[in-house]
């Protein structure tokens, strides 16, 4: 049995006025608040950002879930920080986090002590932020998180049904961090330190600021700069909006961006470009902050869902090439991999296998998509010019080196670690990068062997992959690769587990509704996949999140990139009709399957989904021809 580690009140980040004067402090340099449970845990932002700055010598606090109904005791608790209050509103978008696709209350919120609901607003960053305004008007409020990252800019809140301005004019904040934070909140740091002013600071990096309207450059578009169209012009004409996306999204992606601007009124926000990925130094730094790994000790006895999932799990990288249409995580964490060291890996399961509770099994070895570890282009000079919003569709792209020999060093390294009996693999994994055939045949090699590794020996019983939809035309503007490649991997998959003697199951996740999905496309949808033996359950709706692709084509009717006019499903009928043919195996679904599909003039698929025999008359022509 491993010893496991005794840990202090004092081992986490203060949350209360009592745990600060434990800690012999007469002040603190800056406080956070979190829309989170507090978890000291690389997975929780407010963490991240709280031990960063910890490492730079700053005293730091942080205030978990503060209450925003009361006489505001939580904001005032700990006082005025000497340099700033900063704002992690949590891990999730408020709003997905509160709300379903139907707009519905969720009844739990998966980042709370026992999925308790309610402990957090609407818009987090904007209701914090505006509170400590109000109460402390002289101190920075600097407003960080997927929730701000992704609302930088004028965007579309599916929940409002409107357009909105960046959330800097909304919550008033100071200063808006985008992306993964540890770069620019240390830059932010120092400078204050050095007595500058949060008022000057218009230029760090990964930055974006309110300035005067008359500061934003004269021309639309240079080497440095780019404008947009003017918060007013967006809400006055939907196809300015589109148009913005496009600049934005393609800046965001780019290894060496340009400022971006867009005027609101008399003013103006400027988004400053962002770092370089980061090296494998920096993300190693930031993943050795010393963590407890833990719930803070306030929440004994009581359990955070979210935490649980990932407890014994490891990130082995961030970001992701993927560019799908519908996914935010390249808009925040970015399309270049930063990957950890395999020191620094091993680190971390080591402080793992010391874990209470731990019995000897990881269940994630991982990053946004599983199998994308020190994945990069051939020849760097390349991916600095290049301007694609993803590096694998609509074709893998040749300069990217798509072989999985570091990863399986991983695994194997991993694997050999005494104290661990298997390593899972939970996240999601791109299966067009193993079926990929690359010019060099030891890459391939090395990727079928990755192939037959991951199945064999890394799946707890359900492998999740994600082909999202069966319509190729569908899957075009979802940027996701043609169904016929899930089905070869399904091929790959069911023979590995025959040659193994294994009974694994492929968890394929589904989304119905996603712009330019039709109810036809979603029952052939069923058709299919009963064809091929699934009764699915990982299935979601289309939920429009701020500064995606599908967002901005849902809100605007229009493919930013082609011009071309697109259907939504938009109407609550219309969204629950098509969801219902995920379920066509359902015995109270029938009825209205049936009903549907005969509408539709496609018996055909009637007879395939329920064995009816088809009428002498064939299906109606005009349906045929608009799946085409």
């Amino acid at each position: 049995m491993h010893n496991q580690k005794e840990y202090r009140l004092q081992d986490w980040l203060p949350t209360t006025k009592k745990e600060v004067e434990l800690r012999g402090w007469d002040y603190v340099d800056v406080i956070l608040f979190s829309g989170d449970a507090y978890v000291d845990h690389p997975s929780f932002g407010a963490a991240v950002i709280g031990r960063t700055l910890e490492a730079m010598g700053l005293r730091v606090a942080l205030v978990p879930q503060p209450n925003w109904r009361d006489d505001l005791r939580d904001f005032r608790k700990l006082g005025k920080p000497r340099l700033f209050f900063g704002i992690s509103p949590g891990a999730m978008d408020s709003m997905v986090n509160h709300y379903t696709a139907n707009k519905r209350l969720r009844s739990d919120d998966a980042y709370t002590p026992d999925g308790r609901a309610g402990m957090r607003p609407d818009y987090p960053t904007i209701v914090y932020s505006r509170i400590l305004k109000e109460l402390y008007p002289d101190t920075p409020v600097v407003i960080g998180g997927i929730e701000a990252s992704l609302r930088r800019l004028t965007h579309y809140d599916y929940w409002e049904d409107r357009l909105r301005p960046s959330i800097l004019i909304d919550s008033q904040a100071d200063l808006l961090i985008y992306g993964m934070g540890e770069l620019p909140i240390k830059e932010l740091a120092s400078r204050l330190l050095q007595g500058e002013n949060i008022g000057t600071l218009k230029d760090i990096r990964q930055t974006a600021v309110i300035v005067p309207a008359h500061e934003v450059p004269r021309m639309a578009e240079s080497d440095t700069d780019v404008v947009l169209a003017s918060h007013e012009q967006c809400l006055a004409d939907r196809k300015m909006q589109s148009a913005n996306f496009k600049h934005i999204e393609t800046e965001s992606n780019k290894y060496e961006a340009r400022r971006v601007w867009q005027p609101c009124g008399k003013v103006a926000v400027k988004v400053n470009a962002p770092f370089p990925p980061m090296s494998e130094a920096e993300i190693d730094a930031s993943f050795d902050l010393p963590y407890t790994r833990l719930p803070h000790p306030k929440y004994k006895g009581k359990t955070i869902p979210a935490y649980e999932m990932i407890k014994f799990s490891v990130n082995l990288h961030r970001g992701c090439f993927g560019g799908c249409a519908f996914c935010t995580i390249s808009a925040h964490q970015g399309k270049f991999i930063a990957s950890r060291s395999q020191q620094s890996i091993l680190k971390e399961v080591k402080n793992i296998i010391e874990m209470p509770g731990f019995k000897g099994y990881l269940s994630d070895l991982g990053g946004p998509s599983a199998n994308m570890y020190r994945m990069r282009g051939a020849n760097e000079e390349l991916c600095r010019k290049c301007r694609r919003p993803s590096c694998i569709h609509p074709e893998v792209c040749p300069n990217l080196n798509t072989d999985h020999s570091p990863l399986l060093e991983i695994y194997r390294s991993v694997d050999a670690l005494e104290g661990i009996k298997k390593s899972c693999i939970g996240s999601g994994v791109r299966y067009d990068l193993l079926q990929h055939r690359h010019d060099d045949e030891r890459i391939n090699e090395a990727n079928r062997r990755y192939t037959r590794e991951l199945l064999c020996n890394h799946v707890s019983g359900r492998l999740k992959v994600a082909p999202e939809h069966t319509s190729d035309r569908v899957l075009k503007i979802m940027r996701k690769p043609t169904f016929r490649q899930f089905e070869a991997f399904k091929k790959t998959f069911d023979t590995i587990n025959r040659d193994a003697g294994l009974n694994q199951q492929l968890i394929p996740y589904f989304i119905s509704s996603h712009p330019g999905c039709h109810e036809e496309d979603m029952a052939e949808l069923a058709v299919i996949t009963k064809r091929l033996h699934f009764h699915l359950e990982q299935v979601q709706d289309f939920t429009p999140t701020p500064m995606t692709l599908a967002s901005e084509i849902y809100y605007t009717g229009f493919h930013p990139y082609t011009g071309e006019k697109i259907f939504t499903a938009r109407q609550k009928e219309e969204k629950l009709a098509q969801r219902q043919f995920f379920f066509w195996y359902k015995p109270e679904e029938r009825k209205k399957i049936e009903r549907k599909l005969s509408q539709m003039g496609r018996k055909d698929l009637l007879q395939k989904l329920y064995g009816q025999q088809l009428p002498h008359r064939n299906s109606s022509p005009k349906h045929q021809d608009k799946r085409k």
